[in-house]
């Protein structure tokens, strides 16, 4: 099983963004995506099984004006499950990508917005179930895209 859970960038505009910031992001988010699936996709095909589940963001979706480097490596990933589900899955390898449309309860979150409130937060614990559910999912019914948010909308 690969779960391709890197994520980086920097925020900003067209004006903000550096080259190298909006390469960095690129590597990490896409290249790393690539690199990760190109290593461990022969094993997969040859035992006929495997799970590829890669974490995206609502940026991979609709990019915001200071998601000028992160939300294009984010696309680029979203694109790259898209093409190895098409490819793999009549291998038997089931490929999902899940943006994850909200902050994370963790203390690094939590600290930069304390008026956060426990709904307004994505609990690591719900995280993983969904992931483990993708992981056993029947092949007659696998997802490709899944999106996660907490119940309650910011504001």
């Amino acid at each position: 099983m690969l779960l391709y859970n890197a994520g980086s960038g920097v925020w900003g505009n067209i004006i903000d963004i550096t080259a190298e910031q909006y390469e960095a992001a690129w590597r990490v988010n896409a290249l790393g995506a690539f690199l990760c699936a190109k290593e461990v996709a022969p094993a997969m095909m040859a035992n006929g099984r495997g799970v590829m589940l890669f974490t995206g963001a609502t940026a991979g979706v609709k990019a915001g004006p200071r998601s000028i480097a992160f939300g294009p490596a984010k696309f680029a990933m979203r694109g790259l499950a898209q093409s190895l589900a098409r490819d793999l899955s009549p291998r038997g390898i089931h490929v999902a990508w899940i943006n994850i449309d909200g902050g994370i309860d963790i203390p690094r979150v939590r600290r930069g917005n304390p008026h956060f409130k426990d709904e307004d937060l994505l609990k690591p614990d719900a995280i993983a179930d969904t992931y483990w559910h993708l992981a056993h999912q029947d092949p007659s019914a696998w997802t490709m895209e899944l999106e996660l948010r907490p119940f309650k909308e910011r504001s």
